[in-house]
């Protein structure tokens, strides 16, 4: 049986290259006729959007990995359909499930290396790719970053640092605000405190202290329960991109769950949920897939040329309702873990039944 396995994972990895290789070219090839102009409108070089597009490609193959995973696996069934090969194995007593097995398992490890690649290769790439798109080619300067799960800012006078439990309040807590002399070589004031907001009255902070240096060099030291204080900007000012959120690895977003959940915030988990689960997505369709093509062949005889866009179909609409359920989420309507992999125990419960009755049959 290790004969068997080996031939059917080099089988499968052949086809995922493949159409990998297929759908990156696809992308690229549509995305630099839509960019390209704006490299030259920005008076860039050739060599930084050549940069642009090749650090792109993990950014596309995470995009694209359930599909491949769910083309690969059906291209290879197909082929082993089509060449005779599994009416082989089924006259020489091997079932169908055990021939299934060695392509599941190949997703799965697949799966892994794309959980790897979020992890500690695409963080990087999106961030240099973002750097490139949106400051050096758009001029798009980002005023804020968020890092642990904090947010910093430099603003007109000083750089603030806070962290903002719910995006749709003016509420910070744990809030930093510092500000240097002309120079930049001393600070000038310091201001800390537990709880800040911002109203149409100004700031008002809570439980903190306030530092300021006088004209003799030294520090005044103020504490206060609650203190209101001008300071240059507004919330509105803190302006954090959207995108930088791609520039998360999967650790960071799983930490930025947590310490929402400590926060009682439970919206803050739905992009960590949102990654996770996009990226286990292939396994389900494939199990799901296998079985209604497998079905499919023996009903009505038909080869690759019907069974590639069916997936294709079946991949569509199981992306439409995970889309559905992370915007149900996003709007507070569902739990995002619920939002996030019901889809994922519906179709694995459902391919996994449907490959249970075709192995008795």
């Amino acid at each position: 049986m290790k004969l068997l396995d080996r031939y059917i994972f080099k089988q499968f990895f052949m086809n995922l290259f493949l159409v990998l290789a297929s759908l990156v070219s696809i992308y690229l090839l549509v995305d630099f006729f839509e960019r390209i102009d704006n490299f030259t409108e920005a008076d860039k070089p050739l060599a930084l959007a050549i940069s642009y597009f090749l650090l792109k490609i993990p950014f596309i193959y995470d995009q694209m990995a359930p599909v491949c995973i769910l083309l690969a696996g059906v291209i290879t069934l197909g082929l082993l359909s089509k060449n005779r090969e599994q009416m082989s194995l089924n006259a020489g007593g091997i079932s169908f499930m055990r021939i299934v097995l060695p392509i599941i398992a190949a997703s799965v490890l697949f799966t892994i290396l794309t959980i790897a690649a979020a992890q500690w290769l695409l963080p990087h790439t999106n961030a240099r790719t973002n750097e490139i798109w949106y400051q050096e080619v758009n001029a798009q300067v980002a005023k804020g970053i968020v890092r642990e799960g904090r947010i910093f800012h430099k603003g007109e006078q000083g750089i603030y640092t806070f962290r903002r439990p719910d995006k749709t309040k003016n509420v910070f807590t744990e809030f930093i605000y510092t500000a240097g002399d002309d120079s930049h070589s001393n600070i000038k004031l310091f201001l800390t405190a537990q709880r800040a907001s911002w109203s149409e009255q100004g700031w008002l902070f809570r439980g903190g202290q306030l530092k300021t240096a006088g004209q003799d060099g030294k520090y005044a030291i103020k504490l206060f329960k609650e203190l209101r204080f001008e300071l240059p900007d507004t919330p509105a000012d803190f302006f954090v991109p959207p995108y930088k959120v791609t520039e998360l690895s999967l650790y960071a977003l799983y930490r930025k769950a947590l310490e929402s959940i400590r926060l009682g915030d439970w919206l803050g988990t739905v992009e960590f949920n949102r990654r996770l689960s996009f990226i286990f997505l292939g396994v389900p369709l494939l199990l799901l897939s296998i079985p209604l093509i497998h079905s499919l062949q023996r009903k009505w005889n038909r080869d690759l040329a019907m069974t590639i866009p069916i997936s294709c179909v079946l991949a569509f609409i199981a992306w439409a309702l995970w889309n559905f359920s992370q915007s149900l989420a996003q709007a507070a309507f569902v739990n995002p873990v619920v939002a996030s992999w019901s889809i994922h125990v519906l179709l694995t419960g459902a391919g996994l039944f449907l490959l249970w009755r075709m192995n008795r049959i």
